[in-house]
């Protein structure tokens, strides 16, 4: 009798601490299409990446829920939540791809790292103009403000508690803030369970509808077992 596959467990939404590597894998970024405009990092959490990005003169900006936080609280609740998924991934490294992280060990080493940059930013007396506090599916942005839109680690993968019209109606949202020319990339089309969206060839036909081309793009970041690409979306 086969032993019933184990998966990662997780209760309400996790708060991400990815570094600026992990998001030009994830999303194939290069140096080149970072520099077309605003880039809008959506349910960006305590992830390096914009901090790093506006390092190398990049312009960059961050959103979620969760900055309404003061700078302690924020630290506390970042240092907690690498505890938390730590743990969890030690008890399932045979479920995970580990070539690029390596272990969970070195996976936390890398989470504290980005927390600890993601920090530094964060604690600035300008935090406000990086970090602002808002959420899918209604961004507190004007129409045609963003080159690039990233968001990682949020949509497809909750799909247990959000539903279908609470993604294309993210997605529209995104869509809306998102400028002609511009593209629009999600990681990963997994949920927790490794398994991939149900309807996402429903959504992107529907994103069609919105005078934008979606497709799946290779991604770099292996890790999770089968999820190998990202959607990207281009805003005609």
């Amino acid at each position: 009798m086969n032993e019933p596959r184990k998966f990662y467990e997780q209760v309400g939404v996790a708060m991400t601490c990815r570094s600026y590597t992990e998001y030009e894998k994830m999303f194939v970024l290069n140096e080149e299409e970072l520099q077309n405009g605003v880039i809008l990092d959506i349910a960006a959490g305590a992830s390096s990446f914009t901090a790093v990005a506006k390092s190398k003169g990049f312009k960059a900006i961050a959103v979620d829920p969760l900055y309404l936080k003061s700078v302690p609280d924020m630290a506390e609740f970042g240092l907690n939540e690498i505890t938390s998924s730590t743990d969890k991934l030690s008890k399932l490294t045979q479920a995970f791809d580990w070539s690029y992280y390596g272990s969970p060990e070195l996976h936390r080493e890398n989470r504290l790292r980005s927390l600890d940059v993601f920090m530094n930013d964060y604690a600035r007396a300008d935090a406000n103009l990086t970090y602002f506090t808002s959420a899918l599916p209604v961004l507190s942005f004007a129409s045609n403000t963003f080159s690039l839109i990233l968001c990682s680690h949020f949509l497809f993968l909750y799909q247990e508690q959000f539903d279908y019209s609470f993604h294309i109606n993210a997605v529209i949202e995104m869509l809306r803030v998102c400028q002609v020319g511009g593209q629009i990339r999600i990681y990963p089309i997994y949920d927790f369970k490794g398994l991939p969206f149900p309807n996402l060839q429903k959504l992107m036909n529907q994103i069609q509808e919105h005078g934008a081309i979606a497709e799946l793009a290779p991604s770099q970041l292996p890790f999770i077992p089968g999820s190998t690409h990202y959607l990207k979306i281009s805003k005609l």
